[in-house]
């Protein structure tokens, strides 16, 4: 097998909601490995093509038993699609699209938990041929684990035939956790009335078997619940007859799989319901709106694509357009977007930290993969702010800094992070307070976002006197590099919390406040004059320190991107270009140390500290050192952003994380790249 996107990436997105509804595929070869869930639960898909009412042909899913296979010539992943071709060499060829319309201009589409599966089929050798392709998926995506039972069962509607499985336990809303899968609401395959078919929910192992023996189905199994057994479980089925034409025209037939959670989050103990419910669409109603849409938004998808990742060659080379497109849906499906409770039923985004602690709406993971979402869809990075902001407002919250999260998905019910709501122990209060104030920065210059300035100037003006009096020089506390541990006198948290000044003499400005703009102007230059002075080694070789007290050390300051992000220019330039000449002496194959502590290193930072280069050329060295590593990596998980740079290995399961939105940071220093993504939300 060959790929013609030249790339292997360590996991490939096949449907990519949510932190519950991810299905991945862990390697190249689609016939390798089960499908997965991003936590290694499997969710069983399988494939099959039956040539001229005579031979099957697996094409998807793997199997414990020697079986006729097509030959799979290539798998690419774009940003909203993976497209896998395969062949029956010299007979007929199909193209297998997993199309999520994930268009961040498009909450209410983007809000939709369902990804089209589309087959294309054509013969190769000048001759007709019957064909039927049989798509499975099985009951792993409805339950969180293999010994719960479940229901199952068909709808029909005026447009689509529906089938659908369910765990019994139906426990909303009750569990939280991190390595957990959804056990309430129900998957579900969608078929359009249009096309000719053969459905059925029942044993996979039946179906299967039938369909490989006679392309038939068996009937729906009707003795509910069931549970895994020797039959393999409980999965749902499609068959697609096509008769394809001597002259090589394309047959297309597709179907959706898409997921009913019914209740999405809770916030404070209040039900909250998927974004495209806001204006009272059911599911069913949501469903068939994605079934008359097909046609528009698989273009559309197409057209999206094919321009990301034009872009994002053109400021960062084919290597960064493909980080891109891995990284694309891996951050959308970290989060989960519904509707607020207040008058305009605002779009609130929750993140999950995956495999880091489970953590929901972290402001810590929100600030790194916040550059997607400043190109793509500010509103979305609102979505995110919003929760935190009310919450810091509510009685709940009694500290003088931003809070770390909201509790752990899927409740937003209060921070359960260090000290939670009752102490300061081994919370990150400058950390937080940097990122909330850059956040609303970057939305003021990204979104000319004003209002957000005004709502909450109480929160930005306690939290900005909060670094005026602790942000300089950090005590000992930890960072959003939690893992590295606590350190007093840290640096680059030092440098976040200058910028974070900055950006709030900004916001000053803008409301006129022309006094408090120039005092905090003012105090963060002389912040930075201290900086140089305690940080910078009087040798002007050298990079910043770790901290201030530890002479001979560095570290990766990618939080002095928002310099020349927000038009701040508070640091002269040569610190920069002093700290990417560092980092290009430590770099390895895979990448440059986060800092002198340790081996290890942050996939997003890396890109952010790329930036910093003034030349481009330096800028691909970075990204090829971390494309090097997505390549090489044994750990065939969605892509991770803690791992070693002596080896290919990723640390403590981080994987599938939202982080990786802060890819797309090298957009943000181009004014036509803005221009064209801001100009889709007109």
């Amino acid at each position: 097998m060959s790929s013609n996107s030249t790339f292997r990436p360590p996991a490939i997105p096949l449907i990519a909601h949510d932190p519950y509804f991810s299905i991945w595929a862990i390697h190249e070869d689609s016939m390798a490995f089960m499908s997965r869930h991003w936590t290694g639960f499997d969710h069983l898909m399988y494939g099959y093509l039956r040539l001229d009412n005579d031979k099957s042909y697996r094409f998807f899913g793997s199997a414990r038993f020697e079986e006729l296979k097509m030959t799979q010539k290539s798998v690419e992943v774009l940003p909203t699609r993976t497209i896998y071709i395969f062949e029956i060499e010299n007979v007929v060829s199909m193209k297998m699209s997993f199309i999520t319309p994930a268009l961040p201009h498009k909450l209410e589409v983007l809000s939709r938990p369902a990804t089209y599966v589309q087959f294309e089929v054509k013969s190769l050798d000048g001759k007709e041929h019957d064909v039927q392709i049989y798509y499975e998926i099985g009951r792993g995506l409805a339950v969180n684990a293999n010994n719960e039972t479940v229901n199952f069962g068909r709808q029909e509607a005026e447009k689509f035939d529906m089938l659908y499985v369910a765990s019994t336990k139906q426990d909303i809303l009750k569990n939280v956790g991190d390595n957990l899968r959804i056990e309430w609401g129900r998957g579900c395959m969608v078929i359009p009335k249009t096309y000719e078919k053969e459905i059925c929910v029942g044993f996979l192992n039946d179906a299967r078997s039938q369909f490989i023996a006679s392309g038939t189905l068996p009937y729906d199994e009707l003795d509910l619940p069931q549970r895994n057994n020797d039959d393999g479980g409980i999965a749902m089925s499609v068959v697609f007859p096509m008769s394809l034409n001597a002259d090589g025209k394309e047959v297309k037939r597709m179907a959706i799989v898409a997921y009913d959670d019914i209740k999405s989050l809770a916030y404070l103990e209040r039900p909250l319901y998927a974004y495209f419910r806001k204006d009272g669409m059911t599911f069913s109603q949501m469903i068939a709106k994605a079934v008359a849409e097909y046609d528009e938004l698989a273009a559309e998808c197409e057209a999206y694509d094919a321009e990301m990742m034009s872009l994002m060659t053109e400021i960062g080379g084919a290597k960064y357009a493909k980080l891109c497109a891995l990284s694309f849906r891996q951050a959308i499906s970290a989060h989960k977007l519904v509707y607020a409770y207040d008058k305009e039923k605002s779009p609130w985004f929750f993140s999950k930290e995956n495999f880091s602690n489970g953590c929901i709406a972290t402001v810590d993971v929100t600030y790194p993969s916040a550059p997607l979402f400043l190109l793509t869809a500010p509103a979305l990075i609102r979505g995110m702010m919003l929760p935190i902001l009310d919450y810091a407002r509510s009685g709940r919250w009694k500290f003088e800094y931003a809070p770390h999260d909201l509790g752990t998905y899927p409740l937003a019910n209060g921070q359960v992070y260090g000290g939670g709501e009752r102490s300061d122990d081994n919370q990150m209060p400058v950390e937080e307070c940097g990122n909330m104030l850059l956040l609303a920065g970057a939305l003021l210059k990204f979104d000319n976002d004003k209002k957000l300035i005004d709502d909450y100037w109480d929160l930005w003006s306690k939290w900005a006197k909060y670094l005026t009096r602790y942000g300089f020089d950090p005590e000992n506390q930890l960072c959003t590099d939690d893992f590295a541990g606590h350190l007093a006198h840290n640096c680059n948290l030092s440098i976040k919390a200058i910028l974070a000044l900055g950006a709030f003499s900004q916001m000053a400005e803008v409301r006129g406040e022309k006094e408090l703009a120039a005092e905090y102007r003012a105090l963060a230059e002389d912040c930075v004059k201290s900086y140089i002075a305690a940080a910078m080694p009087e040798d002007k070789s050298k990079s910043g320190k770790l901290a201030f007290d530890q002479e001979g050390t560095w570290s990766q300051k990618y939080n002095l991107v928002w310099d020349k992000l927000l038009d701040l220019n508070i640091f002269p330039e040569e610190i920069a270009q002093r700290e990417i000449k560092c980092y290009l002496e430590k770099m390895t194959p895979y990448g440059v140390p986060l800092d002198s502590r340790k081996t290890y290193t942050k996939l997003d930072w890396q890109v952010w500290s790329a930036c910093l280069a003034e030349d481009d050329t330096i800028f691909g060295k970075f990204i090829d050192a971390i494309y090097n590593w997505c390549e090489k990596t044994p750990d065939r998980v969605p892509l991770s952003d803690w791992y070693e740079t002596d080896e290919p290995g990723h640390h403590h399961q981080f994987r599938a994380r939202s982080v990786v939105g802060g890819v797309f940071i090298k957009g943000l220093y181009s004014e036509k790249v803005i221009d064209i993504y801001h100009r889709k939300l007109k």
